[in-house]
């Protein structure tokens, strides 16, 4: 029997980064979560030990850090373009370079109803993410965002299931909607306006939330891929993933009391999980936009 090394990578994951422009009396701040992962000829460190083709995960950390000064991070897409050429341009052995960034945002806070200089709240656990893989002369981003709560008091329904002797789920006409939203969309050729982009990526996305009669997670989740390629020629493809945040209707009758819809349990777990893809049918080959990502 033949033992083979298989497809590998390394590199520094999760390197935290938050930079500060102090160009005037007004400060910008960025926070990102930056991870790399090189590819090449790197079968002699798995087999024997021999470091030779190794670019250090550490330096990788570095590279990353000196890069923020001295060309800014910019729009995420570029930073992370720029982190993977350069790998790959400055070492023989490296073929390929995976660059994933995620974005935390930040609130510039209002003293007196004014925007101030240099303080910041934290903006929620949404990020906006990226991932960029660079490798055979090409580049293939995949951008999104996690952790986007929304919620809807009524406008969806879920009846018409099937039911068994382990079915308990009542059939509604009526119900809230809750999701945390994980989006990930691959973006085609040409040029892109990144931050554009994303900014009206997002709003289609939520559009669609709001305004779609719900009779399932499944089409809701349909329509809000639909409404980004439709909106978004620059998309070639959408994946989604819809955590069901269950609020449950809380039985008041013990203490005499009707429940018109008004007061919900809200369950952390377990949750349905609704996943899938939208895509168009005349979409280019994905290449190595989804290699070692996540399904969803």
């Amino acid at each position: 029997m033949a033992i083979t090394l298989g497809p590998n990578q390394y590199g520094k994951a999760e390197v935290r980064l938050v930079t500060v422009e102090r160009d005037g009396p007004v400060h910008h701040l960025r926070d990102l979560t930056v991870s790399t992962s090189l590819r090449g000829q790197l079968a002699a460190t798995h087999l024997t030990g021999d470091n030779a083709d190794v670019v250090a995960t550490d330096t990788q950390k570095n590279t990353v850090y000196a890069f923020a000064k001295e060309q800014r991070v910019g729009e995420i897409e570029d930073f992370a373009l720029r982190l993977g050429k350069h790998f790959v341009d400055s070492y023989e052995q490296i073929t390929g370079a995976r660059v994933l960034i995620a974005e935390h945002g930040w609130d510039r806070m209002e003293v007196g109803g004014a925007p101030h200089d240099h303080a910041f709240s934290r903006a929620g656990g949404e990020n906006r993410t990226t991932a960029v893989t660079v490798q055979d002369g090409k580049a293939w981003i995949v951008s999104g965002l996690t952790d986007l709560v929304v919620l809807k008091t009524t406008g969806s329904e879920f009846h018409g299931f099937p039911r068994d002797r382990y079915t308990t789920l009542a059939e509604t006409n009526d119900r809230i909607l809750a999701t945390a939203v994980t989006a990930r969309w691959r973006y085609g050729t040409g040029e892109v306006d990144w931050s554009e982009a994303f900014t009206g990526i997002r709003a289609a996305l939520l559009e669609a939330f709001a305004t779609t009669h719900s009779l399932s997670l499944q089409q809701t989740l349909y329509a809000m891929g639909e409404a980004v390629l439709k909106a978004h020629p620059e998309v070639a493809e959408i994946r989604l993933s819809l955590p069901n945040k269950h609020h449950f209707l809380v039985d008041l009758s013990p203490f005499g009391l009707t429940n018109d819809n008004e007061v919900f349990y809200a369950a952390d777990r377990p949750y349905g999980l609704i996943e899938g893809t939208v895509l168009r049918d005349d979409a280019e080959d994905p290449g190595l936009a989804w290699h070692t990502l996540p399904t969803f």
